[in-house]
């Protein structure tokens, strides 16, 4: 428990950082829409790692030492985390409503454990594995409300992605195989939580080989910014759309970068001393903050039902035993 104890304390920090994060989008997403503000947000994430990256720099007097796999790994990371993961996610929660996306979201541990088991050789004890079934199954609980975010149909909303859904006419056309695809909610879900896990296995491979959890997190955030600059549509606009943007907006997305680049570097450094799972799992019960802090903090009329105090008590009582396994 000792030598696990800084894993735990940088997932639970990671924790408190996505929390916020979270919580800060819903106010600046009533500012700026969510494609500009996923820019700012993931420039900001660039920034701020540099910045911390040269204060180490600073600070320790052991100089960097440099390791190619571990930055290729980092790397590739970036591409499926920070790009594909995101870009992923954020098109459900526009296409299909966050309660249908989240379900998806929290099975990431999960696949994280089994590649993590098959290239890694990372086992977990039969009580680490129910708490983690336990903790899963009280996350979808308090996540998924039923009826929430429409019916599977395309958002009128805009799209935070790459993708701009195509409008319906009185004489629509076949769908193509890439419009059907994208309004599959199996699709999209798995996908994104593929694509984290897969980020999650190389960014623990990587700081297992080469310590150095800022500096990973900063390749991966300026890999990600790049992709998404280089796909992204209307590039000719982005200077453009900056300029008109609200400033606090823009503030707000700032510190939701600041939020979430903090959250990966504590989730790297916690991959040193627990299994990749339990610290993409700790990461992910946000809800059990999002919703109390919702109510007070920011007065949400989101319902708290039986089924969400059931899931809250199943996913401690799943923690409680990964803990103490």
């Amino acid at each position: 428990m000792s030598q696990a104890l800084p894993g735990y304390l940088l997932s639970g920090g990671a924790l408190l950082f996505f929390t916020t994060a979270i919580l800060v989008t819903r106010l600046a997403s009533n500012r700026i829409p969510l494609a500009l503000g996923f820019v700012i947000a993931t420039l900001t994430n660039v920034v701020f790692s540099a910045l911390a990256f040269a204060v180490q720099g600073v600070l320790s007097d052991q100089p960097v030492t440099w390791n190619t796999r571990s930055f290729w790994l980092f790397a590739a990371a970036g591409v499926f985390s920070t790009y594909l993961g995101r870009w992923f996610f954020y098109e459900s929660v526009v296409r299909f409503g966050p309660a249908k996306a989240s379900v998806f979201q929290v099975s990431s541990p999960l696949f994280t454990a089994a590649m993590a088991l098959v290239l890694l050789g990372e086992r977990l004890t039969l009580p680490v594995a129910m708490g983690m079934v336990l903790t899963v199954g009280g996350l979808i609980l308090v996540s998924y409300k039923p009826g929430a975010g429409g019916n599977g149909s395309v958002a009128p909303a805009e799209p935070a992605g790459l993708v701009v859904p195509v409008k319906a006419d009185s004489a629509t056309p076949p769908l193509t195989l890439h419009q059907r695809l994208l309004k599959s909610v199996l699709l999209l879900g798995l996908a994104s939580s593929l694509a984290y896990a897969i980020g999650n296995v190389l960014r623990g491979s990587a700081v297992r080989e080469w310590n150095e959890p800022i500096l990973g997190g900063l390749i991966g955030a300026g890999v990600g910014l790049a992709m998404h600059l280089l796909f992204m549509p209307a590039k000719s606009a982005l200077w453009t759309s900056l300029r008109q943007a609200d400033r606090r907006g823009v503030w707000l997305y700032a510190l939701i970068g600041v939020c979430t680049i903090s959250g990966q570097i504590c989730t790297i450094g916690a991959m040193r001393f627990i299994p990749l799972s339990i610290a993409t799992l700790v990461t992910l019960c946000t809800p059990l903050l999002v919703f109390p802090l919702s109510y007070f903090l920011l007065k949400s009329r989101d319902g708290v039902t039986r089924a969400t105090v059931a899931g809250c008590g199943l996913t401690l009582v799943g923690i409680f035993i990964i803990v103490l396994r």
